[in-house]
């Protein structure tokens, strides 16, 4: 990706965040927009895609019909939304950790792109689009092992070179009629990507995860988020209890900029490498 240059107003900005973060021990919070320089589509902001009816955990588990669009429509979309490497923002916060600023990174992302960037400690709030469980037996499967099932259930399924990929990873079908939808292969229960589906809560052993990585932590970095889902708040209601030193980087207003001690409006990939520089973790 080619590089972006920052305006002189962004600039000071980073070198205010990189002042006030300088000595202590970081904790990161990101989401969908850290990711949209990988390829990956954001929910909101400029430039997002229309997501009229996300699926809610209410239909998937009591509509077999949307199931069955859900399971084509993610099956289509998967490899797409795994192919995508991490960017210069993953990396720079990757770095960061390595270097010692930063402690940990909690994300509301399910692409999985923080731990192949490189970075060792990782919440996934939302859970990961890479793991399936059986809502039955609870056993866990690889994700790309239940799309080799999905292909010997449903031979005439072809996926497309070339498509558009939704928020959620998936794709919308035309038709799902004939679809099968893989079950368990050790009971035979309903299987779910292990992802938080809206209406549904971040399990508490998952979060106090979360909560623990901020306790630990001097300052709180957030990046890419609108702050519009409530898990992230939460995170920011930790470290303001905590009268932690919060700086924002996003290109859009976030619910927190009020209590923010920097906000840099930007993107995530140039202003990370910037503050990784200006902490010599780059």
């Amino acid at each position: 990706m080619p590089s972006i240059e920052l305006s002189t107003a962004d600039s000071d900005a980073i070198d205010r965040a990189a002042d006030l973060l300088r000595g202590r021990r970081t904790a990161v919070l990101t989401g969908a927009g850290i990711s949209t320089d990988s390829g990956i589509p954001a929910y909101r902001g400029a430039g997002a895609p229309a997501r009229v009816n996300p699926m809610t955990i209410q239909t998937y588990l009591g509509d077999e019909a949307a199931r069955r669009r859900y399971w084509l429509g993610g099956h289509l979309g998967y490899r797409t939304f795994t192919s995508p490497d991490p960017n210069g923002g993953h990396r720079a916060l990757a770095a960061l950790e390595q270097h010692g600023d930063v402690t940990g990174v909690v994300t509301q992302n399910v692409d999985g792109l923080h731990l192949r960037a490189g970075s060792g400690r990782v919440v996934e709030l939302h859970g990961t689009m890479h793991r399936v469980r059986c809502l039955d037996c609870g056993q866990v499967f690889d994700r790309r092992a239940i799309s080799e099932q999905i292909d010997r259930l449903n031979p005439w399924v072809t996926v497309p070179e070339n498509i558009t990929l939704n928020p959620d990873g998936d794709v919308t079908p035309e038709t799902s009629e004939g679809f099968v939808i893989p079950p368990c292969t050790v009971c035979g229960g309903m299987l779910k990507p292990e992802v938080v589906y809206f209406g549904e809560f971040v399990p508490p052993a998952r979060f106090r995860l979360s909560e623990s990585l901020v306790h630990g932590s001097d300052a709180l970095l957030v990046a890419g988020t609108s702050l519009a889902v409530n898990s992230g708040i939460r995170v920011i209601e930790r470290a303001r209890r905590r009268d932690m030193t919060l700086i924002i980087v996003n290109h859009e207003p976030t619910r927190a900029d009020v209590w923010a001690d920097q906000v840099i409006s930007a993107g995530t990939t140039p202003v990370l490498q910037a503050l990784a520089s200006r902490l010599g973790a780059l």
